[in-house]
Protein backbone atom coordinates (compact mmCIF):
# COMPACT_ATOMS: atom_id res chain seq x y z
CA UNK A 1 0.00 0.00 0.00
CA UNK A 2 1.56 3.53 -0.84
CA UNK A 3 2.10 6.04 1.19
CA UNK A 4 -1.09 8.03 -0.40
CA UNK A 5 -3.22 5.15 0.36
CA UNK A 6 -2.21 5.47 3.67
CA UNK A 7 -3.11 9.34 4.56
CA UNK A 8 -6.74 8.58 3.02
CA UNK A 9 -7.12 5.83 5.58
CA UNK A 10 -6.36 7.89 8.36
CA UNK A 11 -8.61 10.64 6.39
CA UNK A 12 -11.92 8.53 6.33
CA UNK A 13 -11.49 7.20 10.34
CA UNK A 14 -11.14 11.06 11.11
CA UNK A 15 -14.39 11.58 8.99
CA UNK A 16 -16.45 9.44 10.62
CA UNK A 17 -16.35 11.90 13.69
CA UNK A 18 -17.81 14.20 11.42
CA UNK A 19 -21.96 14.79 12.21
CA UNK A 20 -24.26 16.80 10.51
CA UNK A 21 -24.34 20.69 11.33
CA UNK A 22 -20.88 20.68 12.37
CA UNK A 23 -18.60 23.73 12.10
CA UNK A 24 -15.36 22.59 11.22
CA UNK A 25 -11.58 23.45 10.76
CA UNK A 26 -10.18 22.30 7.93
CA UNK A 27 -6.51 21.49 7.61
CA UNK A 28 -3.34 22.39 5.06
CA UNK A 29 -1.24 19.34 3.56
CA UNK A 30 -1.27 16.07 1.07
CA UNK A 31 -3.01 14.65 4.33
CA UNK A 32 -5.53 16.91 5.04
CA UNK A 33 -6.02 16.77 1.62
CA UNK A 34 -7.58 13.77 1.13
CA UNK A 35 -9.91 14.78 4.26
CA UNK A 36 -11.33 17.74 2.22
CA UNK A 37 -11.89 15.50 -0.38
CA UNK A 38 -13.80 12.81 0.74
CA UNK A 39 -15.44 15.31 3.15
CA UNK A 40 -16.91 16.78 -0.56
CA UNK A 41 -18.05 13.51 -0.90
CA UNK A 42 -20.33 13.30 1.76
CA UNK A 43 -21.42 16.87 1.35
CA UNK A 44 -22.49 16.22 -2.05
CA UNK A 45 -24.67 13.55 -0.45
CA UNK A 46 -26.23 15.99 1.46
CA UNK A 47 -24.09 16.33 4.58
CA UNK A 48 -24.17 19.75 6.23
CA UNK A 49 -21.23 21.10 7.28
CA UNK A 50 -19.20 24.24 7.40
CA UNK A 51 -15.66 24.91 6.93
CA UNK A 52 -12.87 27.35 7.90
CA UNK A 53 -9.91 26.73 5.73
CA UNK A 54 -6.10 27.14 7.57
CA UNK A 55 -4.59 28.43 4.32
CA UNK A 56 -5.60 29.60 0.67
CA UNK A 57 -4.84 26.68 -0.79
CA UNK A 58 -6.92 24.67 1.36
CA UNK A 59 -9.85 27.21 0.51
CA UNK A 60 -9.03 26.64 -3.01
CA UNK A 61 -9.62 22.56 -2.34
CA UNK A 62 -13.07 23.58 -0.17
CA UNK A 63 -14.77 25.10 -2.81
CA UNK A 64 -13.32 22.67 -5.69
CA UNK A 65 -15.13 20.31 -3.39
CA UNK A 66 -18.58 22.06 -3.03
CA UNK A 67 -17.46 22.34 0.60
CA UNK A 68 -19.56 25.55 2.30
CA UNK A 69 -16.60 27.99 4.03
CA UNK A 70 -16.90 30.40 6.74
CA UNK A 71 -14.40 32.79 8.48
CA UNK A 72 -13.38 33.06 12.32
CA UNK A 73 -14.84 36.12 11.92
CA UNK A 74 -18.20 35.01 11.44
CA UNK A 75 -18.26 32.29 13.83
CA UNK A 76 -16.53 32.09 17.46
CA UNK A 77 -16.40 27.91 17.93
CA UNK A 78 -15.37 25.47 15.85
CA UNK A 79 -16.78 21.60 17.01
CA UNK A 80 -13.31 19.87 15.59
CA UNK A 81 -10.66 20.46 13.33
CA UNK A 82 -8.70 17.65 11.00
CA UNK A 83 -5.13 18.52 10.31
CA UNK A 84 -1.94 16.54 9.23
CA UNK A 85 1.09 17.00 11.24
CA UNK A 86 5.16 16.70 10.25
CA UNK A 87 5.75 14.75 13.71
CA UNK A 88 3.52 13.71 16.90
CA UNK A 89 4.83 12.48 19.99
CA UNK A 90 3.06 10.12 22.23
CA UNK A 91 1.89 13.28 24.35
CA UNK A 92 0.48 14.42 21.64
CA UNK A 93 2.44 17.61 21.28
CA UNK A 94 2.90 18.08 16.99
CA UNK A 95 5.81 20.14 14.84
CA UNK A 96 3.56 21.58 12.32
CA UNK A 97 4.70 24.06 9.47
CA UNK A 98 6.32 21.67 6.51
CA UNK A 99 3.44 23.03 4.23
CA UNK A 100 4.15 26.86 5.66
CA UNK A 101 0.70 27.37 7.19
CA UNK A 102 1.34 27.31 10.87
CA UNK A 103 -0.05 30.42 11.84
CA UNK A 104 -3.60 29.96 10.46
CA UNK A 105 -3.42 26.25 11.27
CA UNK A 106 -2.63 27.08 14.86
CA UNK A 107 -5.81 29.68 14.93
CA UNK A 108 -7.90 27.22 14.06
CA UNK A 109 -6.99 24.47 15.86
CA UNK A 110 -7.18 26.51 18.97
CA UNK A 111 -10.44 28.05 18.46
CA UNK A 112 -12.07 24.41 18.12
CA UNK A 113 -13.47 22.00 20.59
CA UNK A 114 -11.50 19.02 19.38
CA UNK A 115 -8.75 18.69 17.19
CA UNK A 116 -7.79 15.48 14.86
CA UNK A 117 -4.70 14.70 13.51
CA UNK A 118 -4.66 12.51 11.11
CA UNK A 119 -1.24 10.99 9.44
CA UNK A 120 1.20 7.54 8.37
CA UNK A 121 2.80 6.32 11.15
CA UNK A 122 6.02 7.59 10.05
CA UNK A 123 5.09 11.05 11.84
CA UNK A 124 4.81 9.07 15.19
CA UNK A 125 8.18 9.87 17.01
CA UNK A 126 9.48 9.36 20.58
CA UNK A 127 10.95 12.84 21.06
CA UNK A 128 9.98 15.85 18.52
CA UNK A 129 12.66 17.23 16.57
CA UNK A 130 13.65 14.87 13.55
CA UNK A 131 11.91 17.32 11.53
CA UNK A 132 13.26 20.82 10.95
CA UNK A 133 11.11 23.31 13.55
CA UNK A 134 9.19 25.87 11.47
CA UNK A 135 9.51 29.10 13.20
CA UNK A 136 7.41 32.53 11.34
CA UNK A 137 9.65 35.61 11.46
CA UNK A 138 8.86 39.16 10.78
CA UNK A 139 11.37 40.00 8.16
CA UNK A 140 12.20 42.96 9.67
CA UNK A 141 14.92 42.57 12.27
CA UNK A 142 15.97 39.01 11.12
CA UNK A 143 19.16 39.10 12.45
CA UNK A 144 18.13 40.30 15.95
CA UNK A 145 15.49 37.49 15.69
CA UNK A 146 17.74 34.73 15.02
CA UNK A 147 20.28 36.31 17.80
CA UNK A 148 17.41 35.60 20.31
CA UNK A 149 16.14 31.97 18.71
CA UNK A 150 19.95 30.82 19.18
CA UNK A 151 19.94 32.14 22.99
CA UNK A 152 16.52 29.76 23.53
CA UNK A 153 17.54 27.18 22.10
CA UNK A 154 20.67 26.92 24.19
CA UNK A 155 18.82 27.80 27.33
CA UNK A 156 16.83 24.43 26.50
CA UNK A 157 20.43 22.94 25.95
CA UNK A 158 19.90 22.65 21.96
CA UNK A 159 21.86 24.32 18.84
CA UNK A 160 21.49 23.93 15.08
CA UNK A 161 21.33 24.90 11.59
CA UNK A 162 18.20 27.60 10.97
CA UNK A 163 17.55 28.43 7.43
CA UNK A 164 14.99 30.70 5.75
CA UNK A 165 12.71 28.57 3.29
CA UNK A 166 12.88 29.29 -0.14
CA UNK A 167 10.07 29.28 -2.33
CA UNK A 168 10.14 27.47 -5.93
CA UNK A 169 11.22 31.00 -7.31
CA UNK A 170 14.84 30.88 -5.24
CA UNK A 171 13.66 33.66 -2.64
CA UNK A 172 12.13 33.48 0.60
CA UNK A 173 9.07 31.61 1.16
CA UNK A 174 6.24 34.29 1.57
CA UNK A 175 3.70 33.02 4.09
CA UNK A 176 -0.08 33.63 3.63
CA UNK A 177 0.41 36.11 6.40
CA UNK A 178 3.25 37.87 4.25
CA UNK A 179 6.03 36.49 6.64
CA UNK A 180 9.09 33.87 6.38
CA UNK A 181 9.82 31.13 7.89
CA UNK A 182 12.97 29.84 9.61
CA UNK A 183 13.61 25.83 9.26
CA UNK A 184 15.65 25.23 12.56
CA UNK A 185 17.35 21.60 12.55
CA UNK A 186 17.60 21.29 16.37
CA UNK A 187 17.27 17.49 16.21
CA UNK A 188 15.58 15.91 19.74
CA UNK A 189 13.41 18.23 21.67
CA UNK A 190 13.92 17.18 25.21
CA UNK A 191 11.51 19.46 26.98
CA UNK A 192 8.76 20.94 23.60
CA UNK A 193 6.91 22.97 26.15
CA UNK A 194 9.67 24.97 27.61
CA UNK A 195 10.83 25.56 24.38
CA UNK A 196 7.31 27.03 23.02
CA UNK A 197 7.17 29.11 25.88
CA UNK A 198 10.34 30.47 25.33
CA UNK A 199 9.59 30.92 21.47
CA UNK A 200 6.26 32.90 22.05
CA UNK A 201 8.33 35.58 23.93
CA UNK A 202 10.52 37.15 21.24
CA UNK A 203 9.76 39.83 19.50
CA UNK A 204 9.84 39.02 15.51
CA UNK A 205 8.30 35.58 15.86
CA UNK A 206 4.90 35.44 14.55
CA UNK A 207 4.28 31.57 15.38
CA UNK A 208 6.13 28.56 15.60
CA UNK A 209 5.51 24.80 14.80
CA UNK A 210 5.20 23.51 18.46
CA UNK A 211 1.77 22.87 18.76
CA UNK A 212 1.48 21.70 22.29
CA UNK A 213 -2.09 21.00 24.33
CA UNK A 214 -4.18 21.13 21.07
CA UNK A 215 -4.28 17.34 19.55
CA UNK A 216 -6.99 15.60 20.93
CA UNK A 217 -6.26 12.40 19.13
CA UNK A 218 -3.92 11.23 16.49
CA UNK A 219 -5.04 8.94 13.73
CA UNK A 220 -2.46 6.98 12.39
CA UNK A 221 -2.29 4.83 9.48
CA UNK A 222 0.49 2.01 8.81
CA UNK A 223 0.41 -1.33 7.14
CA UNK A 224 -0.85 -3.02 9.81
CA UNK A 225 -4.04 -1.03 9.28
CA UNK A 226 -5.38 2.14 11.75
CA UNK A 227 -4.09 3.22 15.11
CA UNK A 228 -5.97 5.75 17.30
CA UNK A 229 -4.38 7.44 20.02
CA UNK A 230 -6.16 9.65 22.40
CA UNK A 231 -4.32 12.43 25.07
CA UNK A 232 -2.96 10.73 27.72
Amino acid sequence: MSMDELKRQAAARALEQVGDGMKLGLGTGSTARHFVELLGERVGAGLKVIGVPTSEATRVDAERCGIPLTTLDDIDRLDLTVDGADEVDPALNLIKGGGGALLREKIVAAASDRMIVIADESKWVEALGRFPLPIEVIPFGLSATLRALTLAFAECGLSGQMTVRKGGDGHAFVTDGGHWIVDARLGRIADAPHLSRLLNSIPGVVEHGLFIGLASAVVLAGLQGIRVVERP
